[in-house]
């Protein structure tokens, strides 16, 4: 015989009709999960990597210009023959690569700069050598980078006082190698305001080679241009200015 016994699990009337109960939970709840409505923007996450904080725009605004000057070694100017400063700075890169001389040879550059030219009636903005037969090697010209620098070919010498190299001064550095303001407008062809002659003396008003005095060894009046013969590392070098940019001492 069974010890379970069946109970009458039909609710009674009272139990039917009472509901109060089971309602106020129902809307306690409701109060506490509705969303509160709110004119209010969500405020931005700071992981979100768009956002950028007040700290940070700080940051980006003092953190210091690549100034070449102040990068590891010095800077050395190597002459080269005319015309191969391309082919002689591939050489230079495969010998530094070839015999491991990275530690001492960091960067070897040919200095452009940007000039506006004329070309069947339009403005080009065009890049030429700053130094025709000129590179510019950042090192720390120990033994072994003079071996590997003085022995490549088409590297015809160092530029400097006596048997040593002088190494570039801060003033040249950063003039030939700093990156010009992104705003800056590039220099275009003026016409004269007075006629030059070959064999006089005229000073650099702009560029990287303001303040320089050289001989002018030849005029072209229809590009508007002078080829003057400036002393630049302790050579005659023959540098291509427009009219605007020299004057007569």
């Amino acid at each position: 015989m069974s010890d379970i016994t069946d109970t009458d699990e039909t609710p009674t009337e009272d139990e039917k009709t009472d509901t109060t109960e089971p309602e106020a939970v129902v809307e306690e709840v409701a109060e506490e999960t509705e969303p509160v409505a709110t004119d209010a923007p969500d405020a931005p996450s700071t992981d979100d990597p768009e956002v950028i904080s007040d700290e940070e725009l700080l940051a980006q605004a003092a953190a210091p210009i690549d100034n070449p000057f102040t990068r590891p070694g010095r800077w050395f100017v190597v002459h080269t023959q005319s015309g191969y400063e391309k082919k002689v700075k591939q050489n230079l890169e495969a010998r530094i690569s070839s015999m491991n001389a990275e530690d001492a040879i960091y960067e070897v550059v040919i200095p452009m700069e940007d000039y506006v030219d004329l070309r069947n009636g339009k403005r080009v903005v065009a890049q030429r050598k700053m130094f025709p037969g000129y590179l510019l090697v950042r090192s720390e010209l120990d033994d072994k980078a003079w071996f590997v620098i003085r022995n490549t070919p088409g590297v015809t010498g160092f530029v400097g006082q006596g048997a040593k190299p002088s190494p570039l001064p801060r003033r040249d550095v950063e003039a030939f190698l700093m990156p010009k303001d992104s705003g800056e407008q590039v220099t275009t062809r003026s016409k004269p305001r007075m006629e030059y002659e070959v064999g006089e003396t005229v000073r650099v008003k702009e560029g990287p080679f303001a303040d320089f005095s050289g001989e002018v060894i030849e005029i072209n009046e229809d590009q508007l241009k002078l080829k003057v013969l400036v002393n630049i590392f302790g050579r005659e070098t023959p540098v291509e200015l427009e009219f605007g940019k020299v004057a007569k001492l």
